[in-house]
């Protein structure tokens, strides 16, 4: 067996749709024994690791008698409800015969937008995880609706990574990690093995093709490393059907595209992750380009006097984008005053509206501002 690495304990490991089902869409005992047996060599060997599963969907539509991947929502809402049980059932039988339980955790997006259920979701998989359970953690599709959803398993993982402060998280998937161009049709497109940055050229070369049975294309990867990689967390993508490639993923021998921060690169601590990557903003405020280079450059924070113009209704303490003149967003705050607070300039303007502590600058961390 090869050497564990000790700064790596704690692992997310997402799966995806086509990593677990045949051809034909259904459910492959095959695929999925290969790496439940790979999940318990992980665990052997000393290992926490949470499984973020794709594939409900596409394991339970043809029991519900589509021929075809179905469209429309209640469709697939009703097929996940079928491939849920399942999945969990295949991977509890699984598992249990090596001598360990899994347990399974349905999420939607609000779960991380409120801050009562991230508390929560944290507190239950550290309890899960610290007596030996794996977790199966997957997107609550049978009652998810567009406005909530995540939109694929990829974001998914990474959040939940951030959540638990994985170690490491591995994406397996159908292709063996990150080009400089689609190899499909680049043929001498050239396999990146080490990113530890994103840049904009990593971005163009990020095509938006993902596989027949699933959602998530190279796109969704990069905003899922993306978000590892500003919350301090290396990250692996490699295919699922390569030999032991979850152990030789945590052990850096692996084929694929490893993404690890830089070193000395300030990270996002627990509450600016949770600002940036799981609040969901309630309104919007402008202010001076002046107040936005003194937010960035000189640290200060935001003052009444500063602002330009209020969208949406919200509370004191919420969640909201920030815009300079141009209308540019380019970052998020938590806000000290309501909307109605704010009309009122005179009575507060020598407190601030939001302070440095809150504030997630999005050019400071090359992160998009969630919508």
């Amino acid at each position: 067996m090869l050497k564990k690495e000790k700064q790596i304990k704690r692992v997310v490991i997402k799966i995806g749709s086509s990593s677990l089902t045949s051809m034909h869409g259904e459910i492959s005992r095959r695929k999925l024994e290969k790496l439940a047996d790979q999940i318990v060599e992980l665990k052997d060997a000393g290992y926490e690791a949470v499984v973020v599963s794709s594939g409900a969907v596409a394991a339970g539509y043809r029991k519900l008698g589509c021929i075809q991947r179905p469209s429309s929502l209640p469709e697939k809402q009703a097929a996940a409800s079928i491939g849920q049980g399942l999945l969990m059932e295949s991977y509890s039988e699984l598992f249990l015969s090596h001598g360990y339980v899994a347990s399974q955790l349905l999420i939607t997006r609000s779960d991380f937008s409120d801050e009562t259920r991230y508390g929560n979701m944290k507190n239950t998989m550290n309890v899960l995880l610290e007596r030996g359970i794996i977790p199966i953690v997957n997107e609550n599709d049978t009652v998810t609706v567009d406005r909530l959803k995540f939109g694929d398993n990829d974001t998914l993982s990474a959040k939940v990574a951030a959540l638990i402060g994985a170690d490491m998280l591995i994406i397996l998937s159908d292709i063996d990690g990150l080009y400089n161009g689609n190899p499909n049709s680049i043929p001498n497109a050239k396999l990146l093995e080490k990113v530890d940055a994103i840049t904009p050229e990593i971005e163009a070369a990020a095509g938006g093709s993902g596989s027949a049975v699933g959602t998530g294309g190279m796109k969704s990867k990069i905003a899922a490393f993306k978000i590892a990689m500003a919350s301090g967390i290396q990250s692996f993508l490699g295919k699922s059907s390569t030999r032991d490639i979850l152990m030789h993923a945590v052990n850096g021998t692996a084929k694929g595209t490893y993404f690890k921060p830089k070193p000395n690169a300030f990270n996002l601590d627990k509450k600016k992750q949770w600002i940036a990557f799981h609040s969901g903003p309630e309104g919007k405020i402008m202010i001076t380009n002046e107040a936005k280079t003194a937010m960035i450059d000189k640290q200060r924070n935001i003052y009444p006097i500063d602002i330009q113009e209020v969208n949406g209704r919200f509370n004191d303490g919420a969640v909201v984008t920030i815009l300079d003149e141009d209308g540019e967003e380019f970052g998020l705050g938590r806000i000290n005053f309501s909307t109605e607070k704010l009309m009122d300039k005179t009575k507060y303007g020598t407190t601030a509206v939001i302070d440095q502590e809150t504030f997630v600058c999005s050019l400071d961390f090359s992160i998009k501002v969630p919508s």
